[in-house]
């Protein structure tokens, strides 16, 4: 894991990401750089934060098992949300005639997530600062710059694909953290309660 390409692709993505999409392009950065230095960093300190918050200040009245349970899916659903989002969108571009490269959607979702992701570590750490994610919209405008330096789209093709990305991002994570929450409450009260 590189900390130093961590801290710095944090701080130019929410500074200036106009600029810094020229240099992710330039540098033709892997899925295994971005994966292991920005996802899997960013969402293992969501899921500590999900955990101390739920063990801290929510669940007083649960063992300390529920707690892990709430950290270990919220790093699932973060995970299998942006590879199956990823997915989607390299399967979206090609129809737009934008190309189909996994690598290249995989580093839009993930940069664009950063933001999300940073708020996500604050709410849920401290729950009553949830109206904090709002400022996580800002992935919105890291994604629309991003797909205008990386896939260059036409000019009607930038709104439908913003959109479409984001409905679903949005529902893909919807259904896997319902479904996962479910599965964990039943494991939970059947055989930790």
């Amino acid at each position: 894991m590189d900390y130093r390409f961590l801290l710095t692709g944090i701080k130019n993505i929410l500074i200036n990401p106009s600029k810094y999409w020229f240099t992710i392009n330039s540098e033709n950065i892997s899925v295994k750089a971005v994966r292991n230095s920005i996802l899997l960093p960013l969402t293992l300190l969501v899921s500590v934060a999900v955990f101390s918050g739920s063990l801290i200040f929510i669940n007083t009245e649960l063992s300390f098992i529920y707690s892990i349970f709430l950290g270990i899916k919220k790093f699932i659903v973060i995970l299998t949300t942006t590879y199956i989002a990823a997915i989607i969108l390299r399967e979206t571009t090609y129809p737009l005639d934008l190309g189909r490269s996994f690598t290249v959607s995989f580093r839009l979702i993930v940069f664009s997530l950063v933001p999300l992701l940073l708020c996500q570590i604050i709410s849920s750490t401290f729950e009553s600062l949830l109206f904090i994610n709002i400022t996580g919209l800002y992935g919105l405008y890291i994604f629309w710059a991003g797909a205008e330096v990386i896939l260059k789209p036409q000019h009607h093709k930038r709104i439908p694909l913003l959109v479409a990305t984001t409905v679903v991002f949005t529902g893909i994570y919807l259904a896997i953290d319902i479904f996962l929450s479910m599965l964990t409450d039943r494991i939970f009260y059947s055989f930790f309660a």
